[in-house]
């Protein structure tokens, strides 16, 4: 079987700083996989392996069945990226960016032409096509990113954590996209700090952590490891924090957690937020707050790894002075 992405013990090293250390994953064609982890996982490493811009320190890579450092001139036919930051040219207009991209991809230019404009429509930028794009608003700006993706009609696109710094409207737009991008048989390999994102978009999930693939599933199998949902409960008296953390932990069966006034736990069965209610009520205990939620990312992310995503920011910081200082030094 051919799979549209493959990966087998990649390792990349910039220096002595290992940024992966022997990931593996698999993508089938048509769908959308969800790579998932904290800034310095070795997310943004693992995609510039797989789009053939650097080459990995051991193990191998293919995509559409051709190796990424053997086949690279194959492999970019294929391929369409956008990284974490919009890359087109900010003093060129809608249009003439992607023309532009049409023409170094050996389009005539009535074919660039009818692409961008093609393109343009289906990314509602129509009415902003000959505005300059510093003038577009950030969302503007990653759906022109976006779409120069696409003029080359790839079958797999690598999306680099794209809706960050996006507000709520923007990314659900992108969102809309990459839906229409996958039923129209592209498939896509996304990074993304967001559990949300990865849990409306992706067929199937990998997380990665310090260059190690450290889980693999679908997004429901993910939260079901750390219980699914998560039952947030505040008591009136800071005095009765004691014993609602008690009976949280005696109903759930797991530890609870203690932040700022509010105890959290993992639960798998909603029955046991009926069943603290009623032993809270029964040793007089007055809630401030009650509420049961989705596990988020930090969660799931802790309950694998064991540390919160913001205790490894500084690993972020590192990785990216040594990618950096080898990048200079070549």
């Amino acid at each position: 079987m051919t799979y549209a992405i493959q990966a087998e013990g990649l390792e990349k090293r910039f220096g002595e700083t290992q940024a992966l250390a022997g990931v593996s994953l698999t993508a089938d064609a048509g769908t959308v996989l969800g790579v998932l982890g904290p800034n310095g996982a070795g997310k943004t490493t693992m995609t510039r392996i797989l789009a053939t811009l650097i080459e990995p320190t051991a193990g191998h890579a293919k995509v559409s069945g051709y190796d990424v450092v053997k086949e690279a001139h194959q492999v970019r036919q294929l391929i369409g990226l956008t990284g974490q930051y919009a890359g087109v040219d900010e003093m060129l207009t809608g249009t003439e960016n992607l023309v532009m991209i049409g023409r170094l991809l050996g389009l005539p230019r009535s074919g660039s032409k009818a692409r961008a404009r093609e393109l343009l429509e289906r990314f509602d930028l129509t009415d902003a096509a000959e505005r300059p794009a510093k003038t577009y608003s950030g969302g503007m700006r990653r759906r022109l990113d976006l779409a120069a993706s696409l003029v080359g009609r790839p079958q797999i696109l690598f999306l680099d954590e794209p809706t960050t710094g996006l507000d709520p409207r923007s990314r659900t737009g992108l969102w809309d996209i990459v839906r229409g991008l996958t039923s129209d048989g592209v498939t896509v390999l996304l990074t993304t700090q967001y559990l949300e994102e990865a849990d409306q978009l992706a067929d199937d999930i990998i997380v990665i952590d310090r260059g190690q693939a450290i889980a693999h599933g679908t997004s429901d199998e993910l939260k079901a490891q750390v219980g699914g949902q998560i039952l947030e409960v505040r008591p009136v008296n800071d005095a009765d924090q004691v014993t609602v953390a008690r009976i949280a932990g005696e109903l759930a069966g797991t530890e609870p957690e203690l932040r700022e006034g509010l105890i959290s736990v993992a639960i798998t069965d909603p029955a046991i937020m009926p069943a603290m209610v009623r032993r809270l009520d029964e040793t007089g205990v007055v809630l401030a707050e009650l509420a049961m939620r989705k596990s988020s990312l930090d969660e799931v992310f802790f309950a694998l790894t064991g540390q919160h995503t913001d205790d490894i920011d500084a690993e972020a910081d590192k990785l990216a002075k040594a990618a950096k200082k080898e990048e200079a030094a070549a």
